[in-house]
C-alpha cells in the first residue's frame, strides 16, 4: 500500500495507551492495532510517542521508533504539543479520543464512543465535561476519523454535526488468543478470589467483563438474576449458578457491589477485580454464558471475544451492540429487569438455543481480525496525503 507512494511517509503515533497496565478497551485496541501496523508495513516510518516507558510494546521493526517524552501532567496538550511544533510528523494518529492542541493538518483520531452523552448520570460531571470539550475538539479539527462502529458514526453526525463523509468506520479486529480452551486451573484460580474454588465440582456460572460502573448496567442485571432465584426459576442443572464479574472498579461501584447482598444472592455473585488479558479465554470457555447488558458501547470487544471462545452471548439491543453480534446473540433490552430475567431463564432453559448461538458466535468471531483493522487504518492515514 505505502510502496505506490514515491517515498516513505512518516506516520507519527501516540502510544501513551500502552503504558497502562490493567488494560480494557482503548488500551488493548492501541495495543493489538500497533502490534498489526508493525507486521503489515515494512515501508513508511513511524515514531510511537509515550509518556513513560510502555508496560506493553509490540515489537518494532526496522522502520519504527519509540520517543519517550516524560510530563507530569496533562501530557497530551503541553508535551505532545511541543513535539509536533518541533519535530512534526506527515500525519499524526490518535488511536484513542483526544488530539493534542497543536498536531499537524493531517492528523487522524479514532473516537470510540459518546456513551457520556447518552447516559451522562453515569459520569462523574467533571469527567463528563472534559470527555465533551475533548472529543468535540478532535472531531473538528481532525482531517479524518474513524469511528469504530456505525453507532458512533451516527452518534458524531446527529450530536456534534460533523460531517459524514469525514468519518470512516472501522471495526475492531480480534486476538487469535481467543478461542475455546480448557485450562480448569486457571478457571479456580480466578474463581478462588470468590471462594468459589471450593465447591467441587466448580458451580455453572454467567460471566460479565468490564468495568464496575453505572453503564454496564450491572446492577440491574444482579436484580435480574435475583428474580430468578427468588422465583424458583432455575432449572435443576443450575441450581446452583453463580455470577462472576470480572473487571476493575470504576466511578459509583459501591452500590453495584452491595446490590447483591441487598437483593439476598452475595453468595452468588462475585467481583473478581481485574483479571490478566491471557487468563480470559479460560474463563470464557468454562462459562456457561457471557452476559452484557451494558447500556452503552461503542463497540462491545467482550461480545465477540466471548464468541470467539464459543460461549453463549446474551447482550443489550442497544447502540453498537445489535451492530457488532449480528444474529449470533440472544438481544434484550437492557432497561427491563423482567425482559432481561426472562432472558436468563430461556438462556439456562434452552440446550438447543445455546449450541445454536455458540456456533453462530463463533463464525460471526471468525469476520474480525486486527489485520484487516490495521490494513484499513494505513489506508485512511495514507489518504490524508
Amino acid at each position: 500500500m505505502g510502496e505506490k507512494l514515491r517515498q516513505p511517509v512518516h506516520i507519527g503515533i501516540d502510544a501513551s495507551r500502552l503504558a497502562v497496565t490493567s488494560r480494557t478497551g482503548t488500551e488493548r485496541y492501541s495495543l493489538e492495532l500497533l502490534t498489526a501496523l508493525a507486521g503489515l508495513d515494512s515501508f513508511n516510518r513511524y515514531t510511537l510517542y509515550c509518556n513513560q516507558p510502555p508496560a506493553m510494546l509490540p515489537p518494532l521493526p526496522p522502520n519504527g521508533t519509540l520517543r519517550v517524552l516524560p510530563f507530569p501532567r496533562l501530557w497530551t496538550h503541553t508535551r505532545l504539543s511541543l513535539e509536533m511544533y518541533q519535530h512534526p510528523p506527515d500525519i499524526l494518529f490518535v488511536p484513542a479520543h483526544v488530539l493534542p492542541l497543536y498536531h499537524p493538518a493531517r492528523s487522524v483520531v479514532t473516537l470510540h464512543d459518546l456513551g457520556y452523552l447518552a447516559f451522562p448520570e453515569a459520569h462523574p460531571p467533571a469527567r463528563r465535561l472534559e470527555l465533551h470539550l475533548t472529543t468535540l475538539w478532535s472531531a473538528r479539527t481532525a482531517r479524518r476519523i474513524i469511528a469504530v462502529s456505525e453507532a458512533t458514526r451516527e452518534a458524531l453526525v446527529h450530536c456534534y454535526g460533523i460531517d459524514r463523509s469525514a468519518i470512516a468506520v472501522v471495526h475492531h479486529g480480534l486476538s487469535p488468543m481467543f478461542r475455546p480452551v480448557q485450562h480448569p486451573h486457571t478457571v479456580r484460580s480466578i474463581l478462588a478470589r470468590c471462594h468459589c474454588n471450593e465447591q467441587a465440582p466448580l458451580p455453572p456460572y454467567l460471566l460479565f467483563i468490564g468495568t464496575v460502573q453505572p453503564r454496564k448496567n450491572l446492577a440491574r442485571l444482579i436484580d435480574a438474576l435475583a428474580l430468578v432465584v427468588h422465583r424458583g426459576d432455575l432449572p435443576a442443572p443450575y441450581e446452583n449458578l453463580h455470577l462472576i464479574i470480572v473487571g476493575k472498579r470504576g466511578w459509583l461501584d459501591e452500590a453495584i457491589i452491595s446490590r447483591a447482598a441487598e437483593q439476598g444472592i452475595a453468595e452468588r455473585v462475585c467481583f473478581a477485580g481485574y483479571v490478566a488479558d491471557q487468563d480470559l479465554p479460560a474463563l470464557l470457555s468454562a462459562a456457561l454464558a457471557f452476559v452484557f447488558p451494558s447500556l452503552h458501547e461503542g463497540f462491545g470487544m467482550p461480545v465477540l471475544e466471548a464468541m470467539a471462545c464459543g460461549t453463549p452471548v446474551l447482550t443489550s439491543n442497544t447502540s453498537s451492540l445489535p451492530e457488532v453480534a449480528g444474529d449470533a446473540a440472544l438481544l434484550v433490552n437492557p432497561h427491563s429487569t423482567p425482559a432481561l430475567a426472562a432472558a436468563l431463564v430461556r438462556l439456562l432453559n434452552d440446550t438447543a438455543l445455546r449450541a445454536d448461538l455458540r456456533e453462530r458466535g463463533l463464525a460471526r468471531a471468525a469476520q474480525y481480525t486486527w489485520e484487516r483493522c490495521a490494513r484499513q487504518t494505513l489506508s485512511i492515514l495514507l489518504d490524508t496525503m
